[in-house]
């Protein structure tokens, strides 16, 4: 397994380890699986169950063929809307603990899973010899999807949760003064926290400063309102998010 570093919109280089070959292979295997016991219970729901072969009667083949189809469009679409829902995982790389992420850094968004989604069609053409080849010779260990939509899957083994680095301990009478906060995300907080970190062991002012106002030019905060120090200023938005979304609890 490689190493990849993620650049994030502050210029902060953080490392991940790539999902190997094998660990993408046995995911996508689990996850063949369950589409494969989808399409076994569904047509014998369809055929046996409720006794509808009789709709087939008559028909031509494409109409046949579209029956089918309506059938397991669960199994065609489910890449792309899990990916969507589980923050860029299936139950196959859940079980695996790998996960799509974006290579800048911000959680990948249902556009990418999208591209990720068309271009399987390339890699899994030829017995997905395609995608494979893609995956072995690419630097970050990427098919044709991912480089396509600018992504790649890290492992999660061995490593902090991404959510768990936003972490911050408040007390139950914590008073949140910027409601703004909202606007952001996991992968937001983690980025401002893992640079807010850095900068404070090495007491590099500029970085804080810098930093401090990037969040409130997200935020549209007016600059001259925020009676706070840059340093409690930064502390305050990572507890007040931590407030809102209940990471704490």
């Amino acid at each position: 397994m490689s190493q990849i570093a993620i650049n994030t919109s502050q210029n902060v280089n953080i490392n991940f380890t790539t999902a190997s070959v094998g660990e993408r292979m046995l995911a996508f295997i689990i996850d063949l699986l369950i589409k494969v016991a989808y399409a076994v219970v569904s047509l014998y729901l369809f055929f046996s169950v409720f006794d509808l072969g009789y709709i087939l009667t008559g028909l031509d083949q494409w109409s046949q063929m579209a029956i089918y189809i309506a059938i397991t469009f669960p199994i065609y679409v489910y890449p792309v809307v899990l990916e969507s829902l589980m923050e860029g995982q299936t139950p196959g790389k859940k079980a695996m603990k790998i996960r799509v992420v974006k290579i800048d850094g911000y959680q990948a968004s249902f556009g990418d899973y999208l591209i990720r989604w068309v271009f399987r069609l390339i890699d899994t053409s030829f017995a997905g010899v395609v995608g494979l080849i893609s995956m072995i010779i690419s630097k970050n260990n990427q098919r044709l999807g991912d480089i396509a939509s600018g992504t790649a899957v890290i492992s999660l083994k061995n490593n902090i949760n991404i959510s768990h680095t936003i972490l911050e301990n408040i007390h139950q009478d914590y008073v949140p003064s910027f409601p703004q906060v909202i606007a952001l995300s996991d992968n937001d907080i983690r980025i401002i926290k893992d640079n807010y970190t850095k900068a404070l062991k090495i007491d590099d002012r500029q970085v804080i400063s810098k930093l401090s106002d990037k969040i409130k030019s997200i935020l549209k905060l007016d600059v001259d309102a925020v009676k706070l120090t840059e340093r409690q200023f930064i502390n305050v938005i990572i507890k007040d998010y931590n407030y809102y979304t209940g990471k704490d609890k």
